[in-house]
């Protein structure tokens, strides 16, 4: 049974419950954990003072570290199960409960849902504070469209990184397969982005990233051209335009959502004041609106069923 079946209770709880606010207000989240030992890592090993060359090989060792000791306490706890108990069901179930929240099934669907449901309404100030909320764009600049686009974008790229990446390092290693995913992950996010102060110290989190995502992000891709209305348009989108965006792996689940609601993604956006000029996925579309949103959400949702189903049946195979 291995841990695909602990892969699909871990789904099954978050789909239910996601993470609930008093025990965030209680105990904080597995991801604030780890964020704060590497905000600590960074404050002291990411000096200004040194050579590029020095912070490179100090973000090396933080984000080994990192991962290193995440990978650790997944097998501690593990080993600690097994030991315990007898490895059936009951462990399974277990393993899966301790994957729950490394699993952002409900929260990725409920924070892009807020950004639909006041742009439906016509409430644009509403859905650009929604919207903030998840991505890093000026939301001032953002118009219905601009809405639209960031928050699509936004539930393509996270369902590969919040959701198919984790499940599947889940289910080929259990525990450290699923923690030490999301040690990479978030170092990525919070050191892995080209600024002056990480250019050096966050190369190795980017690229460790990169490696960790290749398969996910297209299995994703792959899910949301099986589950769009537009099957044959997100395929072609997804094999034309997937690599023509800045991440060699965003550009799958991205371009195929693209191709499968047939609209146009990323494309020029204003970060920090700042314009960065970005390649049109299925340029030749139109914008997306409200609507198309909540088309995106229910192709997500299928994606997602069909995902726990696979996993369902390798783990009774």
């Amino acid at each position: 049974m291995g841990f695909a079946g602990a892969m699909v209770v871990a789904m099954a709880v978050d789909a239910l419950t996601g993470w609930p606010a008093p025990l965030f207000a209680r105990i904080g989240h597995p991801v604030t954990w780890l964020g704060r030992l590497i905000a600590a890592i960074d404050a002291g090993w990411n000096r200004e003072s040194d050579p590029p060359a020095l912070r490179r090989a100090a973000g090396v060792a933080g984000a080994l570290l990192v991962i290193a000791l995440a990978v650790a306490l997944g097998w501690l706890l593990q080993s600690l199960l097994r030991f315990l108990l007898p490895w059936g069901w009951i462990g399974i179930v277990l393993v899966g409960i301790l994957a729950w929240p490394l699993v952002a099934l409900r929260s990725l669907h409920d924070h892009v849902a807020a950004v639909a449901n006041p742009l439906l309404g016509g409430n644009i100030a509403a859905a650009r504070e929604a919207v903030s909320r998840i991505v890093g764009r000026d939301p001032a600049a953002l118009d219905e469209a601009g809405i639209a686009r960031a928050a699509i974008e936004s539930l393509a790229e996270n369902a590969s990184d919040g959701i198919v990446a984790p499940v599947f390092w889940g289910a080929l290693f259990g525990l450290p397969g699923i923690l030490g995913y999301k040690a990479i992950n978030t170092l990525d996010s919070m050191i892995g982005h080209r600024s002056e102060r990480h250019e050096a110290f966050g190369w190795a989190a980017a690229r460790i990233d990169d490696v960790a995502n290749f398969i996910p992000a297209r299995l994703t891709g792959f899910l949301f051209v099986l589950l769009a209305q537009q099957r044959s348009e997100a395929l072609s989108c997804m094999t034309r335009d997937a690599r023509r965006h800045r991440s060699p792996n965003a550009g799958w689940p991205e371009a195929a959502m693209a191709g499968g609601l047939s609209v146009r993604l990323s494309g020029p956006r204003i970060y920090h004041g700042s314009a960065t000029e970005e390649p049109w996925l299925n340029e030749g579309a139109r914008d997306p609106l409200a609507a198309d949103i909540v088309e995106g959400l229910t192709v997500y949702r299928r994606a997602m069923l069909l995902l726990a189903g696979v996993l369902a049946i390798l783990a009774f195979a």
